[in-house]
């Protein structure tokens, strides 16, 4: 117990150190929210878009299409990506993510819909977030031509969750070689570890972690194995709190300057405030969709908190 408090000690002084003491609360419109502490949320005002609908090749394993039932469905509406962003656009969005299912090589199909998001870009002003999965070069090129404000994808450090969660024939080495590509085009990276995506064990996190501090991102998004219904996943708990907690605070170490985030997915329940509690205390610098609570917790650290209705790290 001792040495976990000292732990923790240490992660909100490397905290301190490097950043002001405001803490961001997220709300992104992937789904309505509210709490006793968060009662302001405009899910318009950040739209996640799916640019396949509920399409997957892939199935993975913790998600089988799960996560894209959420998002407003592209081929559903009677337009181009950029007469839905300018509907949105109209009725109050200030940005959007876009997203969608990947192919068999782990590639969302983003490169067609570039000129649209040029214009996006140019002529409604919105913060665009993409979620490009495993993306080629190409790709990479044309996200660093768009200026796109960052790319969010999942770093997976082991051969055996990659090919047994997410069904793919690639290695860590291939995601290494992604952050790369968007690293020499210039492109901001928000990589996201899932701790717990080998059915509930944590296996390659840390090697996820070191290839990540390898290319410094924008900033980094932890998110936690959510056991969600419909997929093979639904009854698999995820790892314990202590290591949790000692990941949590690795990652801080790992990367003192860059923001870090506990981002949206991670159990329900008594655990999320478990969860919740061992972010501030390891000196994350926010928390998506907070439990009830968590943000008197927050300032009883000493932490000023601040609510933006968007994804981690954007700021209007």
């Amino acid at each position: 117990m001792l040495d976990a408090i000292q732990a923790s000690s240490e992660c909100m002084e490397i905290r301190r150190k490097n950043f002001s003491d405001e803490i961001s609360f997220y709300a992104p419109g992937l789904r309505s929210y509210k709490t006793d502490e968060y009662h302001g949320h405009n899910a318009v005002e950040f739209v996640s878009i799916s640019v396949t609908g509920t399409a997957c090749a892939l199935a993975c394993e913790h998600c089988n299409v799960t996560m894209l039932r959420g998002m407003t469905n592209l081929p559903r509406y009677q337009g181009s990506l950029f007469d839905l962003c300018a509907s949105l656009a109209k009725r109050g969005a200030r940005g959007v993510l876009v997203s969608g299912g990947s192919d068999r090589k782990g590639r969302v199909p983003l490169l067609k819909h570039i000129p649209d998001l040029m214009r996006v870009k140019s002529e409604l002003g919105l913060t665009i977030r993409a979620h490009p999965g495993l993306p080629d070069e190409e790709t990479c090129a044309a996200l660093g031509e768009l200026g796109v404000d960052g790319a969010m994808l999942d770093i997976i450090g082991h051969r055996d969750t990659i090919h047994d969660v997410y069904h793919l024939d690639a290695d860590p080495e291939d995601y290494e070689d992604v952050l790369a590509m968007l690293e020499k085009y210039r492109v901001p990276t928000i990589p996201h570890i899932i701790l717990g995506l080998h059915f509930g064990k944590m296996l390659g996190e840390e090697r996820a972690l070191e290839m990540i501090v390898r290319h410094p991102p924008k900033l980094l998004a932890l998110v936690i194995l959510e056991p969600l219904t419909k997929t093979p996943m639904a009854h698999v708990a995820p790892p314990p709190l202590d290591e949790i907690a000692a990941f949590f605070e690795k990652a801080r170490k790992a990367l003192p300057s860059t923001p870090a985030m506990l981002g949206c997915a991670r159990p329900m329940g008594a655990l999320k405030v478990a969860i919740d509690r061992l972010a501030i205390d390891a000196g994350l610098n926010g928390v998506a969709y907070p439990a009830n609570g968590i943000v008197e917790y927050a300032r009883q650290a000493g932490l000023h908190p601040q609510f933006i209705n968007a994804c981690c790290g954007v700021s209007w």
